[in-house]
C-alpha cells in the first residue's frame, strides 16, 4: 500500500469527483477563491458540524453565537486592526514579484521553514529593515528590494444609500470580535458564570498578500473559534485543558498522530495580546518543511475585553459632548472600566476583574483539507489501482449507497425502496448505472464507508450484500436489519 501525497492528484481528485472547483472557473477562475461542490459542502459541514459538537453541543460551559460580517468600524479601531492588521511587503527590482518581508530568507538560505502568520505593524509608523543580504523567493535575485511597505489586510466596503451618509465598514478579518462585543450580552441573557465559553464559525475575509497550496490559505475562508473567558490565575491551567482537547479532536476524526504535533511561539514570535500561543500543526504534502499551522491556540490574556472598554470610553466622550448620558458606563477611580460592562463580578468571593481568554482558533477550510489528504490512500487491487479516501464515518460526505445489481427484475424497485427508507436518517447515495464494480470505485474515491447491494438472492431471503469500504469485504444482513446496521457502525 502507497499513500498518495502530492497536492497536485489530491486538487485533481477534487474536481473530479466534486469536492472543491475553482472558482469562477469559466472565465478563468479567481485567483484564491474556490467553491465546494456537492461532495464538498458535505464533508465541510461534517467537518463544521464534528468541531460544534466537541466544543459546544458536548459541553455545559460553552454557548454558541452568530456574529454579523459587518461590524461599527469603531470595532476594528479598539482591536488594533485598523491601525496594526497590515503585512511589511517589497518589490523586487528585477521580476515584480511582491513577498512579505518576513518571508525573506537570508541570500545562501534555501528551503526556510514558514511559520508566521501575520506579524502586527504600525501602518502609520515608518518601517526600517535591511534587505541588502535577503534573496527574492521568485527568481533567486539578492539585495533587489524596492523600501518596505505596509500592506492593509482588511477589505474595505461602503454603507449607504448616499456620498452624505455613506460609512466605510470593514469585512471582518476574524470572527473573535463579535465574541468580544458580546460578551456582556451573553452573559445577562445565558446566565452564565465564569468560567465559560462563547464559540462561533463563519466567514472571514483577507486581503493576503500571497495565497498558496490549494485551500490552505485564501482571501475568503471559514473559521472555527471559540473564547473561553476564566478568572486570571486560572488561565495556564485552561490553556492546557484546550490544548489537549482540540489536539485529540482531530485524532479522534482519524489524523493519524504522526502526521500532528504542537509547535509553541517562541517569545519574539508571540502576538501583542498573546501570553501564550501554540500551533497544532499538520505534515501537509507541500512547502519547505511540510508541517503548517492547522490550528491555533492562544492565551489572549485580558487585552480584548480592555481595548473595547476603551473603545467604549471614546464612544462615551462623544455621547457626553451630546448629552446622552444613558450610554455612559461607569467609571473607577482611575478610569479602568472595572465596573464596566465588560468586567465581570464574581457574587461568591465579591471579586471583579476582567476575565482572561483562551482561545482555540481552527480554519474549517484548512481542517477539510487536512481530512482530506490524511484518509487519500491508494493501494494496487488484482492489478488494478484503487484511490480510496478513509474518511471517518462522521466525516464521509456519504454515509452510504445502494445498488441494484442489474436494471431488471424488479431489484431496482426494492434498492428504490430501501434507498427512500434510509435517505431521511443518513445522507445516501442511489447509483444503478454501469458495471457494479465500478460503483464500488467512484464509491470509494468519494469515501462512502459502506455500499448496498440488491442481487438476486435479495428475492429469496430478503437479505442485502454490504460492501465495506476499507477492508472490501461483503457480508450479507436482513434489509429490515440495513438501517440499524449503519447507525451502530456510523456511530450515528
Amino acid at each position: 500500500m502507497a499513500k498518495l501525497t502530492r497536492l497536485d492528484d489530491i486538487v485533481s481528485l477534487c474536481k473530479r469527483r466534486g469536492f472543491i472547483y475553482q472558482s469562477s472557473d469559466i472565465y478563468g477562475g479567481l485567483a484564491s477563491c474556490y467553491d465546494y461542490g456537492p461532495l464538498g459542502v458535505e464533508l465541510k459541514r461534517n467537518v463544521r458540524n464534528a468541531w460544534w459538537k466537541a466544543v459546544v453541543q458536548m459541553r455545559d460551559d460553552v454557548l454558541g453565537l452568530d456574529c454579523s460580517i459587518l461590524m461599527h468600524p469603531m470595532v476594528w479601531k479598539a482591536s488594533g486592526h485598523a491601525d496594526k492588521f497590515a503585512d511589511l511587503v517589497t518589490l523586487c527590482k528585477k521580476c515584480n514579484t511582491r513577498t512579505r518581508v518576513d518571508h525573506l530568507a537570508d541570500g545562501e538560505q534555501t528551503g526556510a521553514q514558514e511559520h508566521t502568520e501575520h506579524i502586527d505593524i504600525d501602518i502609520a509608523a515608518g518601517q526600517q529593515h535591511d534587505l541588502s543580504g535577503k534573496k527574492c523567493p521568485a527568481c533567486g535575485a539578492v539585495g533587489q528590494f524596492s523600501k518596505p511597505m505596509a500592506f492593509r489586510l482588511m477589505f474595505e466596503t461602503q454603507m449607504g444609500a448616499n456620498v452624505d451618509d455613506t460609512m466605510t465598514l470593514f469585512l471582518r478579518p476574524e470572527t473573535a470580535q463579535g465574541i468580544f462585543v458580546n460578551f456582556r450580552n451573553v452573559l445577562d441573557s445565558a446566565r452564565v458564570k465564569v468560567p465559560f465559553g462563547i464559540a462561533q464559525i463563519g466567514k472571514s475575509f483577507r486581503n493576503e498578500v500571497t495565497t498558496k497550496a490549494f485551500i490552505f490559505r485564501t482571501r475568503e475562508f471559514e473559521q472555527a473559534e471559540l473564547e473561553f473567558f476564566c478568572k486570571p490565575g486560572t488561565d495556564e491551567d485552561w490553556y492546557a485543558h484546550w490544548k489537549q482537547q482540540r489536539f485529540d479532536w482531530y485524532l479522534n476524526l482519524g489524523i493519524r498522530k504522526d502526521n500532528l504535533r504542537f509547535r509553541d511561539h517562541d517569545p519574539d514570535e508571540l502576538a501583542h495580546y498573546a501570553k501564550a500561543c501554540v500551533d497544532v500543526e499538520y505534515k501537509f504534502p507541500f512547502g519547505s518543511g511540510d508541517w503548517q499551522e492547522l490550528e491555533g491556540i492562544a492565551n489572549r490574556t485580558d487585552y480584548d475585553l480592555r481595548q473595547h472598554q476603551r473603545g467604549m470610553r471614546t464612544m462615551n466622550d462623544w455621547f457626553e459632548q451630546k448629552g446622552d448620558l444613558s450610554k455612559i458606563a461607569l467609571k473607577d477611580e482611575d478610569d479602568n472600566y472595572i465596573k464596566g460592562p465588560l468586567a465581570y463580578f464574581e457574587e461568591q468571593t465579591r471579586d471583579r476583574y476582567v476575565p482572561y481568554v483562551i482561545e482555540p482558533s481552527a480554519g474549517v477550510d484548512r481542517s477539510t483539507l487536512a481530512f482530506l489528504v490524511d484518509a487519500y490512500d491508494e493501494e494496487e487491487v488484482k492489478g488494478e489501482m484503487r484511490n480510496v479516501l478513509r474518511f471517518h464515518p462522521h466525516l464521509a460526505p456519504i454515509k452510504a449507497a445502494v445498488f441494484p445489481l442489474v436494471k431488471k427484475d424488479g431489484l431496482p424497485e426494492i434498492a428504490m425502496n430501501l434507498y427512500n427508507g434510509l435517505k431521511g436518517h443518513f445522507n445516501c447515495f442511489y447509483d444503478e448505472k454501469g458495471a457494479v464494480g465500478r460503483r464500488y470505485r467512484r464509491q470509494d474515491e468519494a469515501g462512502t464507508p459502506f455500499c448496498l447491494t440488491i442481487d438476486g438472492q435479495t428475492k429469496e431471503d430478503n437479505t442485502v450484500t454490504v460492501r465495506d469500504r476499507d477492508s472490501m469485504a461483503q457480508s450479507r444482513i436482513p434489509l429490515d436489519q440495513v438501517k440499524n446496521f449503519l447507525r451502530e457502525k456510523l456511530d450515528l
